[in-house]
């Protein structure tokens, strides 16, 4: 995913809202959420070059997990695994296996920022290929793209420097991006909050979140777009293929969950609730 989107309100009905959009090569081949993994109960899109999954619900529990692709040094070759199975075994787990991951384990990914969030709260574990870091995010709205928590805005950071210091052009532009879409969006997302509500329709339980979710208006050229797309020099297609909102609550022991998913971005009447 590039770009995530999380409302903590502990004091709400439905205390943790969730958007993710996810950006990949658009001939990248997928399968809608669905149980994909037999003998598990989670759901999530499948993708079919590398099998895992860049957002995993658990409904019994009730937990989300998602994945972003970070900035930094790729792992070795001989010893690369799948940054897709993460959100499954954070799913599954919980945030107590965010915490377990040493640098043995994290060596054998490319970087990422790993989300694990249930009602109670949210964890984020981000690594760039030489140290790793654990955020707890309180309550509020908050922005996660690649190069990490955006909004609110964060202060000035060593990696921040590194970056300008030695990256190419693209990278710059693309760290440029990631900060105009946060400062964008951050305010709007959280200056209305939805009520995720499970028994509502996708237009009454989201609101304006709808609209955003989709871009706002915005050409999918706009460096401040949430929703893009971009044809590479060797003819590729990169962009926004799916998005997802997921709203999470326990009540009386009992979780409530809405689960909705947007297939193509291009369609803002595409739309349907994933069966839980």
């Amino acid at each position: 995913m590039c770009t995530v989107v999380i409302s903590l309100a502990p004091e709400e009905p439905m205390p943790l809202l969730l958007l993710g959009v996810r950006d990949e090569f658009t001939g990248r081949s997928w399968q809608p959420p669905a149980r994909h993994w037999p003998g598990s109960p989670l759901i999530g899109g499948r993708d079919e070059q590398a099998g895992g999954t860049w957002l995993a619900v658990h409904p019994a529990v009730p937990r989300v997990a998602c994945i972003l692709n970070a900035r930094g040094e790729p792992a070795p070759p001989a010893v690369r695994r799948t940054r897709g199975e993460l959100p499954l075994r954070a799913a599954a787990e919980g945030p107590a296996v965010l915490q377990r991951m040493d640098t043995t384990i994290l060596a054998s990914y490319d970087p990422f920022h790993l989300v694990c969030a249930d009602p109670a709260g949210a964890l984020m574990l981000s690594w760039d290929g030489a140290t790793a870091a654990l955020e707890d995010l309180p309550p509020g709205t908050h922005v996660l793209t690649n190069p990490g928590h955006l909004y609110p805005q964060p202060p000035a950071t060593n990696a921040a420097t590194k970056l300008a210091s030695h990256a190419t052009a693209a990278e710059r532009a693309a760290e440029t991006a990631a900060h105009l879409k946060a400062a964008r969006f951050g305010p709007k997302f959280a200056a209305h909050r939805p009520s995720g509500d499970p028994a509502a329709t996708i237009a009454d339980a989201w609101g304006d979140w709808l609209k955003l979710a989709v871009g706002d208006g915005l050409d999918v050229t706009d460096p401040a777009a949430i929703i893009v797309r971009r044809v590479l020099p060797d003819g590729r297609t990169w962009g926004s293929t799916s998005v997802t909102l997921v709203a999470l609550a326990t009540k009386a022991g009992t979780s409530a969950i809405r689960y909705d998913f947007l297939p193509d971005p291009a369609d803002p009447n595409a739309w349907y609730p994933v069966p839980i």
